[in-house]
């Protein structure tokens, strides 16, 4: 269970609320209801609901006895006020109050005016009164979007057409109470009768433009699941339930919110929290900037500002001792016996003449790409979408071998896959196509055997020797798929290459051209780029802007998938290790029999997947 949100009498009252009587914040219930009735409350059960009455009772001056809650939407579907309701039943109180000040920022970003109340148990309400009413989809559709901003925002009254309401100001509270204005009286009549035009809606629109994406792309995956499951094409459970999980510890970070039963205060939620980011080789800076991002509830679990800076430090470094602590090898026990015949470690190199200097790599680095926009990439763009993919591999290898600063690169499939947003299966069916159709470039010299991977040796061949030293290197660094590719696909990220990396700002012809990629997938692209901030257009040519990429990316939810990807290879990789295991001798003397067993299996059958995911 979770712990409950305060009561009211615990509850302070916001220093900006405006004072002003319940009967009067009551009168503004038509200007915000969408049709002229009302809702009471009662507790059926064990839950407090507004059940759909007979007959309706008709919003008038008198102010209800009774919670009561109006209409968002009218009798065809349509809103006219945006309701946005920030609920301590998704987060804590200070998760909603940060999340108010945010969203409070966003709306007026974009020249919208709005209403703000409270209610006694600490979650709030905004509503974005509209000049022409919005048909049910779209509202929908805003207020999905602007909820992926805000972790305590519930979207579900505009969810629902024909019960979707809401509690308005000078309304009762269940616990006691009422919805208290917090917008003075007459500005908040003032803004209900102005309301806001289409400009201002178009402009949070446009600013909401990857959230709206990343919702299209989820509603897109539910129904492509809806669907199989209908003909019978049904995927595995844990596949279905991929795109929405969540680590647990990750959860208490965003929203505050933790099962009592397993901790038994915030102090204990907040260090395991703790323990989780250092345990995944976090930094304190990072983790102070986000809990101002994407992680409000780690903050809100230290109550105040001046606890959670008077803290944070000293628990920081008790959660790096922690982690590192568990990271130490355990001591060897008394009389254990550690040669093994099956030794599955790496080999360490030895140095010598296969020992690049790191100048040396980077040029070699540089003289390959040339290789790869003046030859490769034309070769490669004859092989259809096998080549587009093709092109992007041998980019992260190029990528790989500069980060790693050698030219012999043993990284395994699943690594080569969480990078590039592919499925593992793919990688190694491409890995020898690339090195056939490389014409040199890269060579396997060494077979994967046990816990090592493939081996493979990156060089200039000679006969490209005159032409790399010929091209001028190009600015930038070369990228495979970057995260925010994952959402947005393959030629994307070509195109955005062809911008980034170009010597001069070129037009759509030219994209196309550099990128290899057909003309309407090019114009496709850019739209969809343009659309979130990526580029932009200047006098026929194309720029790239100074947005960053990672941040998008997490606001269009793909680092969510990549962090899957990477548990469901961490559960793979645990898997085949501990199949490796079960051969491990742990005997100094090894006999005739031991080297080869007629009725042991020496191959490995790969493990189900949908087993892994359901036991990882």
């Amino acid at each position: 269970m979770v712990q409950p949100y305060p009561h009211a009498s615990t509850t302070t009252r916001p220093k900006d609320a405006a004072q002003s009587a319940p009967i009067e914040a009551w009168r503004l219930a038509p200007l915000i209801a969408g049709q002229p009735t009302y809702r009471t409350g009662r507790w059926i059960g064990s839950r407090f609901q507004y059940p759909r009455p007979i007959n309706a009772p008709k919003i008038t001056r008198s102010l209800p006895k009774a919670p009561a809650a109006v209409m968002i939407h009218d009798m065809h579907g349509s809103v006219a006020t945006l309701c946005l309701d920030l609920d301590t039943s998704k987060a804590l109180k200070g998760v909603v109050d940060a999340d108010a000040a945010r969203l409070r920022v966003l709306l007026q970003s974009c020249g919208i005016a709005f209403v703000e109340d409270f209610s006694p148990s600490g979650g709030r309400h905004l509503y974005v009164p509209l000049r022409d009413r919005l048909s049910a989809t779209e509202a929908r559709e805003l207020v999905e979007a602007l909820a992926l901003t805000a972790t305590s925002l519930d979207p579900s009254p505009h969810q629902n057409i024909t019960d979707g309401c809401i509690r308005v100001p000078g309304s009762a509270h269940k616990s006691g109470g009422h919805q208290t204005l917090v917008t003075p009286l007459a500005h908040a009549y003032d803004i209900l009768r102005r309301r806001n035009d289409i400009t201002a809606l178009e402009a949070l629109r446009a600013l909401l433009a990857p959230e709206i994406t990343r919702r299209r792309a989820q509603k897109a995956r539910e129904a492509k699941l809806v669907a199989s499951q209908r003909t019978g094409n049904m995927q595995p459970l844990s596949l279905s339930l991929a795109t929405t999980s969540e680590a647990p510890l990750r959860r208490i970070a965003r929203t505050g919110l933790y099962d009592t039963t397993r901790y038994k205060s915030p102090s204990e939620a907040r260090m395991a929290v703790l323990n989780h980011f250092s345990a995944c080789g976090w930094t304190l800076a990072q983790v102070q900037n986000e809990l101002a991002g994407q992680f409000p509830g780690l903050a809100a679990l230290y109550g105040s500002a001046n606890k959670r800076d008077r803290l944070l430090s000293y628990e920081w470094t008790k959660a790096q001792a922690f982690t590192a602590t568990g990271q130490k090898r355990m001591p060897k026990q008394t009389g254990e016996k550690h040669a093994l015949i099956n030794n599955t470690s790496q080999t360490l190199p030895t140095g010598g003449a296969i020992k690049s200097s790191s100048p040396a790599v980077h040029q070699l680095v540089n003289d390959l790409e040339n290789i790869l926009y003046a030859v490769l990439d034309a070769r490669l763009q004859a092989r259809g979408r096998e080549g587009l993919s093709l092109r992007l591999l041998i980019r992260g290898l190029l990528g790989y071998m500069r980060a790693k600063e050698t030219n012999i690169l043993d990284v395994g499939c699943r690594t080569l896959a969480a990078a590039m947003g592919k499925h593992h299966v793919t990688i190694a069916r491409l890995l020898p196509i690339l090195a056939a159709a490389s014409d040199g470039i890269l060579t396997k010299i060494a077979d994967a055997r046990h816990k090592a991977a493939d081996v493979y040796l990156i060089q200039l061949p000679e006969h490209y020797n005159d032409l790399a030293r010929q091209l001028t290197w190009r600015k930038g660094r070369i990228h495979a798929i970057r995260p925010v590719f994952r959402a947005l696909g393959d030629p994307a990220a070509l195109v955005y290459e062809a911008i980034e990396r170009a010597h001069h700002s070129p037009t759509t012809t030219d994209v196309s051209r550099t990128a290899g990629v057909s003309r309407n997938v090019v114009a496709r692209a850019l739209a969809d780029m343009e659309a979130l901030s990526m580029v932009r257009r200047d006098g026929g040519q194309w720029r790239t802007t100074s947005l960053n990429l990672r941040s998008l990316a997490a606001r269009l939810g793909v680092l969510e998938d990549y962090q899957e990807q990477i548990r469901r290879n961490r559960a793979e990789r645990a898997q085949w290790h501990a199949y490796l295991d079960r051969y491990r001798v742990l005997e100094l003397v090894i006999s005739e029999t031991d080297l080869f067993d007629l009725e042991r299996d020496e191959h490995w059958l790969p493990p189900d997947d949908a087993a892994i995911w359901v036991a990882a």
